[in-house]
């Protein structure tokens, strides 16, 4: 299921013996495995299995016993890989069998875990959730939920200026948020300057406004992808922002003044929104489907051909990029 559905269940108080968190967003599984984690019981009643830790026999034991401490037995795995079918059955019927456990799978990076996901159903009372990277509207909103959970005042301006800081990246924004709390003030932009550094050398939306006006993006790429971002994950930040430039071309050419809250759903920092919307008026729309279908092609060689390189891969094909749309 996705999210939308489970956080329905969520609303219901509905409860699963096994949980199975993955798909795009690593700050979402993470976040979401935690948090149910913590909802069947206090942090020293869950036991926490990371990677190499993993052990299949005693995870499945672990399962089967009551602890003799707590009414709680709560076992949190973490995994790279995606685990065999026979196991994860197993797991979950263990689990099933012994009414004080619960168990979650936290499954992070870009292995492809839908062997697993076929373990979880309504009939085993479990669940498997995909995440999908959150929109920056959605991003927003998850950043003013947890400044209101720290009691924090602050300006969207801020929050929104904090998010374009960190290249869109949630856990670096939440933890700047926790820092500052501390300070007790009115979070401006000014404070977020102040007390906030963004990854890495170089500015990611000046990267994607460069790519998108065919300049040379060459240095920058290779430093950008130096410093660690997959490839994917570039890729589709790259069309995410073409779609967003796509829809304020075709808002002004209907309606005039594009409205960045009507638009994005939130209010980027001032000297972002015009640049962008700059952008996006001087690209003519059959252009747009050009860029997007050029994109869409490139992700699906990376996901379903057998590219070795996939570095070089995208390199070239962004260097090519900024020359044919220039």
């Amino acid at each position: 299921m996705y999210k939308n559905e489970f956080d329905n269940y969520l609303k219901q108080n509905k409860k699963f013996k096994s949980y199975m968190f993955y798909g795009q967003s690593i700050f979402l599984v993470e976040q979401y495995s935690l948090a149910i984690a913590q909802s069947f019981g206090k942090n020293d009643e869950i036991e926490k299995l990371y990677f190499e830790d993993y052990n299949f026999k005693y995870a499945k034991d672990k399962l089967l016993q009551s602890s003799l401490f707590s009414s709680n037995n709560i076992l949190l795995i973490k995994v790279e890989k995606k685990l065999p079918k026979k196991e994860v059955d197993t797991l979950i019927e263990a689990c099933n069998a012994n009414p004080d456990s619960t168990l979650i799978f936290a499954c992070l990076g870009d292995s492809d875990f839908k062997t697993m996901e076929g373990s979880f159903s309504l009939k085993t009372n479990s669940a498997a959730v995909r995440f999908f990277q959150p929109t920056d509207m959605e991003a927003i909103r998850f950043l003013e939920y947890e400044a209101k959970l720290l009691q924090m005042q602050y300006e969207i301006s801020a929050l929104n200026h904090l998010y374009f800081m960190h290249k869109n990246d949630l856990a670096l924004c939440v933890n700047d948020l926790k820092k500052l709390a501390i300070l007790d003030q009115l979070i401006t932009i000014n404070l977020v300057d102040a007390n906030c550094f963004g990854i890495g050398a170089i500015n990611f939306e000046d990267f994607l406004h460069d790519l998108l006006s065919g300049k040379d993006i060459g240095d920058n790429l290779s430093l950008i992808l130096e410093e660690g971002m997959n490839e994917i994950f570039l890729l589709t930040q790259v069309t995410s922002f073409v779609q967003q430039l796509f829809m304020i071309s075709s808002y002004a050419r209907t309606l005039g003044q594009p409205n960045p809250k009507e638009i994005l759903g939130f209010v980027p920092p001032k000297n972002v929104w015009e640049k962008k919307s700059k952008l996006a008026i001087n690209k003519k729309p059959e252009v747009f489907q050009e860029i997007l279908e050029y994109l869409l092609n490139i992700e699906l060689e990376l996901k379903t051909s057998k590219i070795t390189d996939q570095n070089s891969y995208i390199q070239a094909s962004l260097r090519k990029f900024t020359v044919l749309f220039r």
